[in-house]
């Protein structure tokens, strides 16, 4: 039961950071209402069935959730904040045999991201929400 409370909360925190990025551009939308979804998943279907019909939802992850397919915003958007958390292990680890793996991870995402999550353009998610 405490697992689950934990869940509710972290998904509640990367809701609100979410949210932040629909108003902020240098934070992130996407990757906090993703990691949302998940938490609220794992935590609550209450919580996880109000969550999928909200806005934010609807506007960010529904297409993707539906259909494996992004924007091109929305793909860099995601990959660029991850490739920001991984900047920090790659020059604050003093292990030389970690870097060619945090390397080896960053080509596999950019590589699945663009092989196997189609990329759509901004209207097909604008006729998709309405």
């Amino acid at each position: 039961m405490m697992l689950k409370a934990i869940y509710v909360f972290l998904g509640t925190v990367c809701l609100v950071l979410g949210s932040i990025g629909v108003v902020l551009p240098l934070v992130p939308t996407t990757p906090f209402l993703l990691l949302t979804a998940y938490f609220y998943a794992k935590g609550s279907k209450r919580f996880h069935d109000w969550f999928i019909a909200t806005w934010l939802y609807r506007k960010h992850l529904k297409t993707f959730a539906e259909n494996r397919a992004m924007t091109i915003k929305q793909k860099m958007s995601l990959l660029l904040f991850v490739d920001f958390m991984l900047l920090f292990p790659f020059i604050l680890l003093p292990y030389t045999w970690a870097k060619p793996l945090i390397i080896v991870l960053v080509i596999s995402k950019y590589t699945y991201f663009f092989t196997a999550v189609k990329t759509i353009k901004k209207e097909a998610v604008k006729t998709s929400i309405s």
